[in-house]
């Protein structure tokens, strides 16, 4: 099965590529040395120590081979190509709950992009109100289809 492509920013692929980073440099030393410190407590059958540090080594190298293969898909959003007005990936929306007559504002990332320290909340692409904002236009009212039921939302405004 063929992956799909993944739509990022250019924000969200250099933090990922950060990330790969730092976890292929920092993080496998810092685990390296404990399996290495935990080696030296003795019998590694009943070494509970040596058993979460090897936890943790698969969990880093799970983490690693998955961010490798996001990245051969990715596709960088030029967001001077994209139509003004419409939601796209890197989008901030304010949307209007209009059930609860709540306002709220996301900005809108690819499911791959880590969150970062931005002080908009960030919703993927893959969640329900993510899907459904995707191609829309200000002032219009989507649909959500979520777990807990549909609900309607309104686009108050979109930024870049």
């Amino acid at each position: 099965m063929a992956q799909e492509t993944i739509m990022m920013t250019a924000e969200g692929y250099e933090n990922l590529k950060q990330e790969l980073e730092e976890l292929k440099t920092v993080k496998r030393s810092q685990i390296a040395d404990k399996i290495k410190t935990a080696r030296g407590f003795g019998d590694l059958s009943e070494n509970s120590e040596y058993d979460e540090a090897k936890n943790e080594q698969a969990q880093l190298e799970a983490r690693i081979l998955l961010i490798e293969e996001q990245m051969k898909h990715i596709k960088i959003v030029d967001r001077d190509a994209i139509p003004k007005g419409i939601v796209s990936i890197g989008s901030i929306v304010k949307i209007l709950d209009i059930k609860y007559d709540e306002e709220l504002e996301y900005r809108l990332v690819s499911s791959a992009e880590s969150s970062s320290d931005n002080e908009i909340p960030a919703i993927t692409d893959k969640s329900p109100v993510g899907e459904a904002l995707l191609g829309h236009k200000e002032g219009e009212t989507v649909e959500v289809h979520a777990p807990a039921g549909n609900f309607n939302i309104k686009i108050l405004e979109i930024r870049t």
